[in-house]
């Protein structure tokens, strides 16, 4: 893909896995910032590295090691909805192919976990399991992908933080620095001491860049 048709949540394939783009900064070689669906990782790439994919109803894939297919069913309180068509209004906060939990639902449409009003024609309901007649879409070409299952402690993947990674929290725009880890134990700058998973949440913290990451001038 070319940078320019790169968007803020787009499904894209990379490295052969289905990751969510959350974020593009074009001054950087790797610019293209990606979490992975199957184990909420984050991750860098090139535009040119990516394959983009158009969810729809009755695929299936892994969100944080449990397996779901997606249905045009309306709602219940508790479920995952996957905003596929988002049209937010000005009080509403979320983007496409967003992930939340619906807190309350009525004839109109759902109110999630971070307060998002959202029309039952906006999202395709997450329903837990691999149903009968989906397409599985968590692996571009299957052949390649590895056998997963529902068990967490076999769906383990490497430690993708570096020492000298900057992240931002997102309640507050606060920028720290990745300077130590322990196992998935991870030191921040500014006294910050976090378990691997909540770094990698990024509906808290962000990835801006490493500091090897330098702009070069050709990438401007």
């Amino acid at each position: 893909m070319n940078l320019f048709q790169v968007r803020k949540g787009q499904f894209v394939y990379f490295n052969n896995e289905l990751h969510r783009v959350y974020a593009v900064k074009p001054v950087y070689k790797l610019s293209i910032h990606l979490m992975r669906l199957r184990d909420l990782s984050q991750h860098l790439c090139s535009a040119k590295e990516i394959e983009r994919y158009q969810p729809k109803e009755h695929d299936s894939f892994i969100f944080n090691y449990k397996k779901y297919t997606l249905s045009k069913k309306v709602a219940e309180v508790g479920d995952y909805i996957l905003i596929t068509n988002p049209d937010p209004d000005y009080l509403d906060h979320y983007s496409l192919n967003e992930i939340e939990i619906v807190a309350s639902v009525d004839r109109q449409g759902v109110i999630t976990n971070h307060s998002n009003g959202i029309k039952h024609s906006e999202y395709l309901l997450m329903v837990p399991g691999r149903h009968e007649e989906s397409k599985p879409i968590e692996y571009k070409d299957p052949q390649l992908g590895q056998t997963l299952d529902d068990d967490q402690s076999n769906l383990q993947d490497e430690l993708s933080i570096a020492i000298g990674d900057i992240y931002r929290k997102t309640d507050n725009q606060l920028e720290t620095m990745v300077i130590a880890t322990q196992g998935t134990t991870i030191f921040l700058g500014a006294g910050f001491q976090l378990p691997q998973e909540v770094l990698l949440d990024p509906s808290k913290w962000e990835f801006q860049y490493n500091l090897l990451d330098i702009p070069e001038a050709d990438d401007l």
